[in-house]
């Protein structure tokens, strides 16, 4: 008989968790070994309980996030767990990021249990599983072309790579922070976000970075 699939959850909700836990309680392959409140948590869990696949979410409140906690996971020495994103942001950067921290999967909250369970079982065997709706964004993402951005967007996308906030950027660059602020408007409008990390991230993602 073949071994359930140990689950470590991660989520900062108690309710969720509490729902989560029961619905995979009713799948007789899936075991869950652990919760966890935050990202932390789960990194130190998932060392001490050797999960096949953490549940992620995105938003864990205080401490790091579930981009920089699936990081973390999966670049343990020897190969930590796959990570499966579970969450209700769906943006493109959100997705971006995620993937290129090493997320196998990629689901939203408002799919079935039988999706949910197919999924796990996916992600425990190193398989992508992406929602309808994210392989969407993700396939258009891909067919549409590179957006186009100034000699000065570069610079000032350059500098928020490298973690300068806009008063630095305007004395690096010799401008005002007003004129800093107008081009990051414009940075985001085209590269479709609304936060630095974000731009960063669809930025390298694009390869508009050097």
């Amino acid at each position: 008989m073949t071994p359930p699939v140990k689950i470590l959850l991660c989520d900062d909700h108690v309710v969720v968790r509490a729902g989560l836990l029961a619905l995979l309680d009713s799948a007789p392959d899936i075991e869950v070994v652990g919760e966890a409140g935050t990202g932390e948590e789960a990194v130190a869990l998932a060392a001490k309980l050797t999960p096949d696949v953490v549940l992620m979410d995105l938003q864990l409140g205080e401490g790091i996030d579930g981009v920089e906690t699936t990081r973390r996971l999966t670049a343990t020495p020897g190969g930590g767990p796959n990570v499966l994103v579970l969450t209700t942001y769906d943006t493109d950067a959100d997705i971006t990021r995620a993937i290129e921290a090493g997320a196998t999967g990629y689901l939203l909250k408002a799919e079935r249990p039988e999706e949910l369970f197919s999924a796990i079982h996916a992600a425990a065997q190193g398989r992508t599983t992406l929602s309808a709706p994210v392989a969407s964004r993700v396939m258009a993402n891909m067919r549409k072309p590179r957006p186009t951005l100034t000699d000065r967007e570069r610079d000032i996308l350059a500098q928020l790579a490298h973690g300068l906030g806009n008063r630095e950027i305007a004395k690096a660059l010799f401008i005002s922070e007003a004129t800093v602020k107008t081009h990051l408007g414009r940075i985001y409008d085209k590269l479709g976000v609304d936060t630095r990390a974000g731009a960063v991230a669809v930025a390298k993602e694009q390869r508009l970075l050097p």
